[in-house]
């Protein structure tokens, strides 16, 4: 198999940032899947009061990407996000809430598909996402802002800051619901080998890093409105197989989320965020 991409680093080319990007996040060759693993720890951050951990994580992602016309790629994708026990590291099915005493059923993170379009332009949401008004997205080149950490190494930083209407109306969804408009942030280093970068023989590139989100409460947690909110401090990494996700994860995906211990092959959808599968999988709880 033919597969042409850039290898010789031009941070303002938005035609090798996107080989770049795709080789990162998948493998160029459609035949293969690449696996992405992140872990870590959930903060909880109120005013007036230290921050609390209150769970840890365990996250995978297994990928494809299939090649499109004018050289843009469709990522195809499944991803998961189970929750651990902050003391013991075990994964749970029950969480006892800190600040109710309330013993509550854990709703895992199994989002399939997650799927996007890797081109070399970059497609901004309106500014005001969730107004009346329903402005087209603007489209800009691609052009990530690299750094050279030294000779031998890239870093990369990807953030994303959102504000938009919640899927979960708290008028419906009482003790789930944030509010009428989500906060959210996610925040990703990357650090990539610049021989890697720009070896030709490598269609898929490793890389390991570190992954922050800053969000809601999990709706799960019955807080609804109460204020604060949650901060994910993860590392990540990469590999061509799943020996990277410990094999409780694993275990744990056999046995409820079999499909997502590999990629799709084909392209379907939508692609929906954890917030949308909650609200046409989940009830609302009784009020308390």
């Amino acid at each position: 198999m033919d597969i042409q991409f850039e290898t010789k680093i031009d941070f303002k080319s938005p035609q090798w940032n996107r080989d770049a990007w795709a080789r990162i996040h998948g493998d160029l060759n459609p035949d293969k899947e690449k696996v992405t693993a992140c872990s870590g720890t959930i903060l909880a951050v109120q005013a007036g009061t230290k921050v609390k951990e209150i769970l840890g994580f365990e996250s995978f992602l297994v990928t494809r990407l299939l090649p499109l016309e004018g050289g843009s790629y469709r990522r195809l994708n499944r991803e998961v996000i189970y929750y651990r026990d902050v003391r013991s590291g075990e994964l749970i099915d029950e969480w006892k809430n800190p600040w109710t005493d309330e013993v509550v059923d854990v709703v895992q993170v199994a989002n399939d598909p997650f799927n996007y379009t890797i081109s070399d332009t970059l497609i901004l949401a309106p500014e005001d996402f969730g107004g009346d008004s329903k402005p087209e997205p603007r489209r800009i080149p691609l052009i990530f802002p690299w750094k050279r950490m030294n000779d031998e190494t890239l870093t990369l930083t990807t953030d994303m800051h959102l504000y938009y209407p919640n899927a979960l109306d708290p008028k419906k969804w009482v003790r789930e619901s944030s509010g009428s408009m989500v906060q959210i942030s996610e925040m990703m280093r990357y650090f990539v080998s610049i021989k890697d970068l720009e070896n030709p023989e490598l269609t898929a590139v490793p890389h390991v890093g570190t992954w922050n989100r800053v969000t809601p409460w999990l709706p799960w947690m019955l807080m609804g409105d109460t204020a604060g909110h949650l901060l994910y401090m993860g590392t990540m990494t990469c590999s061509d197989n799943l020996d990277i996700v410990p094999e409780d994860a694993q275990e744990y995906a056999r046995k409820h989320h079999p499909q997502f211990l590999s990629a799709p092959t084909e392209d379907y959808g939508p692609s929906l965020s954890s917030l949308e599968l909650y609200a046409r999988n989940q009830k609302p709880a009784p009020s308390s």
